[in-house]
């Protein structure tokens, strides 16, 4: 009997669900991306911690538990916190670093999330930096998103990303996209406006750094676009928030993310679903383009699928 083929795998995040949008619609979310990456050819697989088991794929009540949150006891988990999750117990959402850790030891190549962490606004007085900007030195996994995370500073972020040897590629763009905008003023010294050639593109940079990840720069659609002035704004009062109430590390991203859906009456979110869902169908169509490319090897399977 001959052996079913597999379909290439495209990672997903789970701090989204947890710590991104409001229950339910971010477990409406997962649903969705689901959908979307499987239209391609591709197979969504959703990575996180659950009792302290590493996880590529969630059931759909892993899901719901995950989406509750805090609330039902789940924790942030970076890339160096996987070690003492497993150890403990832990259920926990990955970010962007976890996650290309884990897509990494489980073969997959391509990845799908909103936006990337980064250098926050301040660094210079708090230094604070996202993990996920090393962990795209560190794990050959390319990272589609709509930029970094606006209320990051991008202009420092995109200095790190060149410090660390890391490419970033414009995907129908020759400007870093910032989040819920198309624009951010910063160019891109690469281009590209076919997926066939993103493929090609993405495996020759593997040849030669075969340990180093990518970011693929996808725009939010036009039509989900926010107003520049708007989201300027509201983040101008979301960070100012965040300095009264102290918040800070970890929970600088969550708390921000929250204030903008409230100041914004929900654009932000609507606009934040927009993007994942452009950015998971741009990564299904990625993984089978460089599975064309690849063919079947997909490195060791480290991480037990439910």
């Amino acid at each position: 009997m001959a052996k079913e083929k597999r379909r290439p795998g495209v990672a997903l995040e789970s701090t989204i669900y947890a710590f991104g949008l409001p229950y339910p619609r971010n477990v409406e979310l997962g649903w969705k991306l689901a959908r979307t990456i499987a239209a391609t050819g591709a197979e969504a697989k959703t990575f996180a911690v659950v009792d302290g088991e590493l996880r590529a794929g969630l059931t759909d009540h892993e899901l719901d538990r995950i989406a509750r949150g805090a609330e039902g006891g789940v924790v942030k988990l970076a890339a160096s916190d996987l070690g003492p999750a497993m150890a403990l117990g832990l259920t926990g959402a990955t970010t962007v670093s976890a996650t290309m850790a884990l897509a990494r030891g489980a073969g997959l190549r391509v990845f799908a999330t909103g936006g990337i962490g980064g250098v926050h606004r301040g660094a210079e007085q708090s230094y604070d930096e996202s993990q996920d900007l090393t962990a795209l030195s560190r794990y050959p996994v390319a990272v589609v998103s709509a930029g970094a995370k606006a209320v990051l500073d991008l202009e420092k972020t995109m200095e790190r990303l060149e410090t660390l040897g890391v490419p970033v590629v414009g995907f129908q763009t020759a400007e870093l996209p910032a989040f819920y905008t198309r624009y951010s003023g910063i160019k891109l010294a690469l281009t590209v406006n076919d997926v066939q050639t993103l493929a090609r593109v993405v495996h020759a940079h593997w040849r030669v750094h075969p340990s180093v990840g990518m970011l693929v720069a996808n725009p939010i659609p036009e039509e989900h676009a926010l107003p520049q002035q708007l989201i300027d704004d509201a983040i101008a009062r979301a960070l100012a928030d965040a300095r009264d109430v102290g918040a800070r590390g970890k929970a600088l991203t969550p708390f921000l993310l929250k204030r903008l859906d409230e100041i914004t009456e929900g654009k932000s979110v609507a606009a934040n679903i927009a993007l994942a869902e452009n950015n998971a169908r741009l990564a299904g169509e990625l993984a089978v383009a460089l599975h064309t490319l690849f063919g079947d090897d997909e490195g060791p399977h480290l991480v037990r699928a439910p």
